[in-house]
């Protein structure tokens, strides 16, 4: 009867499809038809019979279907004979001919495209329906026949396109296109998507869509033909088929990937199923039972497939995600609410539902239907609250999740309850995850929610808890959620955890555990006897340890206290750490290692909050067999083993290694905390400690010198931070420093030779390091192989990143017109805004201090002189430095520059390589910016810093130049004399304000500042000839200051009382930052104890304030002696111009004051050698002298220091009085009377002070090393060959001398 009547033979060969034997079978029979069935009403014309009308013959060709030409078509060819079998209805003739049935089935379907819009349309799709069902049984069991079928599946397309628009569309012929399509858009989505969006048969938008609140308002989307099939065919019929498929199709869509803006495409239909299909699906009317359940599995389905996708992250301003919109649209529309209303239904529905559908549904009934979807529900909420961006305000989803509704209605116990359900362990354990969600991120009570059936609930967790046949993944997940609430949900926890006061106990108040308790389900997974056991899995085991982690965490002390009295609970908990594991190319479950990891932290936790000798004995015996059975040296061989395997795996997966990161980092937390309790963890051993440190040092090099991928580097950049710890708090116990600088090395070569911006942290780390190396001993380059290439290396990338800086802090200049602080940050030490190349843990910051620690080392300085010639660092440096300087910013960067400067200075090869760069015109003018002038043209005063010196600040890098200018003029001296005294010229007013400081402030900062800068004109003040030419009344205002200054000292160290009076009252800062002790007294020292601290405190800030005077008065005298008329020279040179030479002191014997309106006399000289004797006076009587470290000299070297730099502050003292009364003698301009009475008044004072100098004398003084240093060249030799007592009698001569003579 084929093809007259072709469905019952289509149906039964459908069905005998089974596999791809069978679909090719069928396929080959129906490619090679030889009969030919067709039903005659009247003889045709064109046809010979036989006589007894028993076969026929045709006479002419004819073409099987009337279709038009150059479409798919059969010809009956001339002479072809046929059976005739008379019939009621006319003759049915069977033609014996050859043909392809598959060419019919092309022919039935043009057939139906060309009489679609006719009365034929509905017999002709009964022909065609079973055809496309055959052809989706065959494509859907052996793909490799597509392409056979392609003039069929092509055609698919047109005929949705047609049957859509009819009168009475065929909705089964349309559902079993688009199943059809369905099943070849699992292999070629984008070709399906591409010919189905011609058809107009999906919904679609006729605007671009550009933001998550225009597609969900569906702004521009029509719903397609689908649409309008739904809601004019398939509600009112209550039959969803084409429903069904479409929602299918979209699925597959979705799952086939089609990229960024073919799945944005498919925005209008996900759009058309939350808006129109999900929140009113249940409502409509439906014919067939299970059809509701189907549909919202389906959609629920589809969302679900959205939500899971893993998407590239979205580029800015362009259009939003599928999964964007969806979880946007989820979380603040009705479609959430629908969601909710699907997790609501509950477990007793689900039971009934169940009870009511027949036992031979099997695995296919509408209760599994239902219970499916409910699932579904359960992951698409966890999903969006995890996807949903974080926000203050809360969404309509998490409020209607969160509210508490009367009992028995309220969500959270609804959720809570589907642990009654048996027949799925998914739905329960979907539930609790869901909880988990709910209780990490709501802001609610799930105990309030329980009410009155939390006890039951609990009771039903902890039986399927302890149930020895429940599903696994059940148990874990309450585990989990337990673990969450011990830090969520305080309630709750307490509820789980049952803890009874014990009555019996006196005193204090004891816990046990009650019946209902989760601690007794725990003790029994963390048991050593029971590991292992089929019950007991390791996925338990590591939520079990988890779940003990969490409430040491939170310090859950009640919990804690029991667990601890329990029997062998240190043993059990930790019995995994005494295991061996496998190697990790072995292992098969990754829990273990978690496990091992939470047990590590628990032990941490442990030993930091409770007191040290608190320590249960079990734990103690625990850690001790710890180091007697060698577990810290097998841990360390097994991190270092996986750091080797995590190399060696290529892979870049953050998940593939998450379980080592964990262990890891709790093996990095172990060790960090031993740094601290090396006692009780037994880590005393020295050659141990060495062992692990040197352990983390190769595994850090393992992964940072292995092909850098993302996993192995963020586990380098955290070991890089616990070898930075250890090597601080373990370098006592380093003994060779080779053997840490070696590695070392090698991973800066490695990270050197990356560009990774997220590099930048583990480089700074390794910087510090070798930072810290260094310093532990002093070495030599010797001492040190590479130091050549690390030093290039080093000055490689102060180059890279001063050209890096010099570019940011351009761009910064230009989009951010704000740079300029209008606060003198002299005064304030406020802080610059950070350029991220400026940290002061930044690559560059800490590749200049290295270079600073490299550079002195090598005490001839040839290596780095000889790099600035091969590497232009310099010049780089100095220009960022200028650009910094001159926009203030910058200022880590400035200071490390400056002190590399110095370092770099000290040598005089050096010297001429800093200023052969330019370095004064990359800091003169620039420096002018780091202070600021008041509107008359004079600096401001000075402030009183409340940072400490050491602190990063302007006023430092001021003070950093100086110090730079006083070294340079030193080592350079003619070389560099033009450019100190542009520098001074430049700077005078900021020069002449810091010398008349020292009256109004006193802080250590101004008084530091100070110091630099007499220091600066001091070597400067060799050369006072150049200095009167080029700046004359520089000269005269700067000798005026220096002699002020001299009277200033003296005065404040004459008088500690006034000095201390004007620390407390005028600079309102009594205890300088820098002595302030770290560490805090108890809140509750009684009032007396605490005056007494107070005064100590406040002496020790009036002796750190002297100790510098002292410093400041030596130098202003060193460089008063340049300033008066050499002695040999006035005494024996008659000609020498007096008119060279200014008069520094008036001709007065008064006490010095500290009033400005009062000059400098010769009772000041006579007072500052007073005080000088005064000073030593006190070291000899064992008196707390000044000391830069204010504490009591204790060494002889210190004492001796000490001592020297008195003894040349007396000396330069006696040269200038003496050469100043000469001076005065030999002024022919000084009225004879005036002369006579300074003689007078002279030999008086002097004669007083002779006396004791011989007193002290006798008893014994040291040289003055220090007058080596700081006199000039022409006068070392005979101030720094004394050794002994009495070397220093011709001075003591001398000045006796003089008193002799003007006593004449």
């Amino acid at each position: 009867m084929f093809p007259q009547s072709m469905a019952p033979l289509l149906q039964l060969l459908s069905a005998l499809i089974s596999d791809k034997s069978t679909a090719k079978k069928v396929y080959s029979f129906l490619d090679k038809m030889s009969c030919y069935t067709e039903l005659y009403k009247h003889k045709p014309n064109d046809v010979l019979s036989h006589e007894d009308e028993t076969q026929w013959r045709r006479q002419t060709p004819k073409l099987l279907y009337p279709l038009g030409s150059g479409q798919a078509n059969i010809r009956m060819p001339q002479g072809t004979y046929g059976t005739v079998m008379p019939t009621a209805q006319g003759y049915l003739v069977r033609w014996h001919y050859s043909y392809s049935g598959w060419t019919i089935f092309t022919c039935e379907i043009e057939m139906l495209l060309h009489v679609v819009s006719t009365a034929d349309v509905l017999l002709h799709c009964q022909k065609v329906k079973p055809i496309i069902d055959l052809v989706h049984r065959i494509v859907s069991t052996d793909w490799s026949i597509t392409d056979c079928l392609l003039p069929i599946t092509s055609r698919l397309y047109m005929l949705i396109q047609r049957l859509s628009s009819v009168m009475n569309p065929p909705m089964e012929v349309i559902a079993s296109c688009v199943n059809t399509l369905t099943v070849l858009a699992t292999r070629m989505p984008a070709k399906v998507w591409a010919d189905l969006q011609h058809t107009g048969f999906l919904p679609y938008s006729v605007t671009q869509i550009t933001g998550i609140v225009q597609s969900i308002s569906a702004e521009g989307m029509q719903a397609g033909s689908y649409g309008n099939l739904l809601l004019s065919i398939e509600r009112p019929q209550g039959k969803y088929s084409v429903t069904t498929a479409f929602l299918r199709l979209v699925i597959t869509l979705v799952k086939g990937q089609l990229g960024s803006t073919q799945s944005r495409g498919l925005m209008p239909c996900v759009v058309f199923v939350l808006k129109e299909l999900l929140p009113t699906y249940h409502k409509w009317r439906y014919n067939v039972y299970g059809m509701r359940e189907e549909i919202g599995c389906l959609i629920l389905e589809l969302i679900y497939t959205i939500l899971n996708l893993n998407l590239e992250e979205e580029s800015q301003g362009s259009p939003p995600s599928l999964q964007a919109m969806c979880t946007h649209c989820l979380a603040n529309t009705e479609a959430g609410q629908a969601i909710i209303n699907i997790m609501a239904i509950g477990v007793d529905t689900i039971d009934t539902v169940m009870a009511a559908q027949p036992s031979s549904s099997g695995s296919e009934g509408s209760g599994q239907t239902l219970t499916q979807t409910i699932k579904l529900a359960f992951s698409i909420t966890n999903n969006v609250i995890k996807l949903k961006p974080s926000s203050d305000v809360i969404s309509p989803l998490e409020q209607a999740l969160t509210q508490h509704g009367t009992h028995g209605n309220n969500l959270i116990a609804i959720l809570a309850k589907y642990i009654y359900h048996r027949h799925d362990p998914a739905l329960p354990r979907l539930a609790i995850q869901l909880l988990k969600r709910l209780a990490m991120v709501a802001p609610m009570s799930v105990y309030a929610c329980l009410g009155s059936d939390a006890a039951a609930i609990r009771d039903a967790f902890l039986n399927r808890l302890q149930s020895k046949t429940e599903d696994m993944r059940i148990k874990v997940m309450i585990l989990e959620f337990l673990t969450v609430a011990v830090e969520t949900q305080p309630g709750l926890i307490e509820l789980f955890l049952n803890l009874e006061v014990n009555d019996g106990a006196v005193g204090s108040k004891e816990f046990i555990l009650g019946e209902w308790s989760c601690l007794q389900v725990v003790l029994e997974f963390i048991d050593s006897k029971q590991q292992g056991k089929y019950w007991c899995p390791p996925l338990i085991h590591r939520a079990a340890i988890a779940f003990l982690h969490a409430l040491w965490q939170d310090r859950r002390d009640s919990a804690m206290t029991v667990l601890r009295t329990k029997d062998r609970f240190w043993e059990n908990l930790t019995s995994v750490l005494f295991g061996e594991l496998p190697a990790p190319a072995d292992i098969t479950e990754k829990s273990v290692l978690e496990t091992c990891a939470f047990t590590l932290k628990i032990i941490c936790l442990e030993i930091y909050y409770v007191v040290r000798g608190s320590l249960d004995q079990s734990l103690k015996n625990t850690l001790n067999l710890f180091f007697d059975k060698k577990r810290y040296e097998y841990w360390s061989e097994y991190i270092k083993s996986l750091v080797i395997y995590m190399t060696e795996t290529d892979t870049d997966g953050a998940s593939t290694f998450l379980e080592f990161h964990k262990l890891i980092s709790a093996w990095r937390m172990f060790l960090v905390l031993a740094t601290s309790y090396e006692d009780v963890m037994h880590l005393c051993d020295c050659p141990l400690r060495l062992q692990l440190l040197h352990d983390v040092l190769e595994a850090t090099k393992i992964l940072l010198t292995a092909p850098l991928s993302a996993p192995c580097l963020r586990m380098g950049s955290m070991l890089a931070t616990l070898l930075l710890i250890l090597l601080k708090q373990w370098k006592r116990v380093i003994v060779n420093i080779s053997k840490i600088l070696d590695p070392l090395d090698q991973i800066l070569e490695s990270l050197s030779q990356s560009n990774q911006y997220f590099m930048e942290k583990t480089k700074a780390k390794i910087y510090s390091a070798i930072i810290i190396t260094i310093q532990i001993k002093q070495l030599r380059v010797s001492d040190f192989p590479q130091y050549s290439q690390m030093l290039l290396t080093v000055c490689e990338t102060i180059h890279n990143e001063a050209i890096v800086l010099l570019d940011q802090t351009h761009h910064a200049l230009t989009t951010d017109s704000a740079l300029f602080d209008d606060k003198d940050s002299m005064e304030t030490d406020c802080a610059p805004r950070l350029q991220h190349k400026d940290q002061k843990d930044g690559v560059c910051v800490l590749a200049l201090h290295l270079a600073k620690e490299l550079c002195e080392m090598d005490e001839g300085g040839d290596q780095l002189v000889s790099i600035t010639r091969t590497v232009p660092f310099l010049p780089a440096m100095l220009s960022a430095l200028e650009l910094s300087l001159r926009v203030k910013q910058n200022l880590h960067f400035a200071e490390a520059s400056l002190h590399l400067l110095l370092s770099l200075a000290k040598t005089e090869q050096g010297a001429t390589a800093v200023g052969g760069a330019g370095v004064l015109p990359s800091i003169c003018l620039p420096l002018l910016s780091v202070y600021q002038l008041s509107a008359n043209g004079t600096t401001q005063t000075l402030g009183s810093s409340r940072k400490s010196l050491d602190a990063p600040s302007w006023p430092g890098v001021y003070r950093l130049t100086m110090s730079l200018m006083e070294r340079l003029l030193k080592s350079l001296r003619y070389n560099f004399l033009t450019e100190a005294l542009d520098f001074v010229g430049v700077h005078q007013e900021r020069i002449l304000q810091c010398l008349d400081a020292v009256r109004k402030v006193q802080s250590l900062a101004c008084l530091d500042e100070v110091d630099h800068t007499v220091g600066f004109i001091l070597q400067l003040s060799n050369f006072i000839k150049e200095w009167r030419f080029h700046l004359p009344q520089l000269l005269r205002d700067v000798q005026v200051n220096l002699c002020y200054l001299c009277q200033t000292c003296t005065f404040l160290l004459h008088s500690p009382k006034v000095l201390q009076h004007y620390l407390q009252v005028k600079n309102g800062d009594t205890i300088p930052p820098a002595i302030v002790p770290r560490q805090s007294k108890p809140a509750q020292t009684p009032k007396k104890q605490q005056d007494i601290e107070r005064d100590e405190m406040e002496q020790r800030a009036v002796l750190k304030v002297q100790s510098s005077l002292l410093r400041i008065l030596s130098k202003t005298l060193a460089a008063i002696r340049h300033f008066t008329p050499d002695l040999c020279q006035i005494l024996l040179d008659q000609s020498l111009d007096l008119a060279e030479y200014d008069m520094l002191f008036v001709l007065s014997f008064t006490t010095p004051a500290f009033d400005s309106d009062i000059a400098p006399s010769f009772g000041t000289l006579l007072a500052t050698v007073n005080v000088v004797l005064n000073m030593q006076g006190e070291i000899d009587k064992k008196k707390e002298p000044m000391s830069l470290n204010v504490i009591p000299l204790t060494s002889p070297e210190e004492t001796k220091s000490l001592k020297a730099l008195l003894r040349f502050t007396m000396e330069n003292c006696f040269y200038a009085l003496i050469s100043q009364a000469v001076r005065y003698l030999k002024d022919p301009s000084v009225h004879s009377r005036d002369k006579q009475r300074m003689k007078q008044e002279l030999s008086s004072e002097l004669s007083t002070v002779l006396s004791s100098i011989s007193r002290y004398s006798r008893r014994g003084a040291p040289s003055s090393p220090a007058a080596a240093l700081l006199l000039s060249p022409s006068n070392k030799s005979t101030s720094s060959t004394s050794k002994c007592p009495e070397s220093q009698e011709p001075l003591i001569q001398l000045v006796q001398a003089f008193v002799r003579q003007i006593q004449r």
